[in-house]
């Protein structure tokens, strides 16, 4: 890289030990949203688990992501033994609660096509938004969303 107004600068590019950057996101997080996304809003951005316990053992678990008025799942976990119960949807639907108290319009969700997760949440009332080609581990993405207002 060239040096700038005659400054000698010695640039690296390396890989960060965990956390190293957590400061630098933190410091830049509305920042780098508002550019990408043009979005020019502060920024409110949460992350919440929803848990299903058993005996006081957690047996599912479900993580969103909530930023500008959208929910994301980002993972959506039942134990094989508790399958067929009932609980994921209902783990989805407190989910869904939480994203309508911060006045969330949509959840989506990004799962394998013409898989059994996607099976699972056409079920619970969501539609297909995108389907993406060889997107993820060249896998076909499909990009699911349910409206909640």
């Amino acid at each position: 890289m060239t040096p700038r107004f005659g400054e000698a600068m010695l640039l690296e590019i390396e890989v960060a030990k965990p956390g190293a950057a957590d400061a630098f996101w933190r410091e830049r997080d509305r920042a780098w949203r508002s550019e990408q996304w043009a979005f020019k809003v502060v920024w409110f951005e949460q992350t919440s688990d929803v848990v299903a316990t058993v005996d006081g053992a957690i047996v599912a678990a479900l993580r969103t992501r909530i930023a500008a008025s959208l929910a994301h799942v980002e993972a959506l976990y039942v134990d094989p033994a508790h399958r067929r119960r009932g609980i994921g949807r209902a783990l989805l639907e407190r989910c869904e609660q939480i994203a309508n108290y911060y006045n969330c319009h949509k959840v989506s969700v990004a799962v394998m096509d013409q898989s059994e997760a996607l099976r699972f949440y056409l079920a619970c009332g969501y539609h297909v938004e995108a389907v993406l080609p060889q997107h993820t581990f060249k896998l076909d993405v499909a990009m699911v969303r349910k409206f909640l207002l």
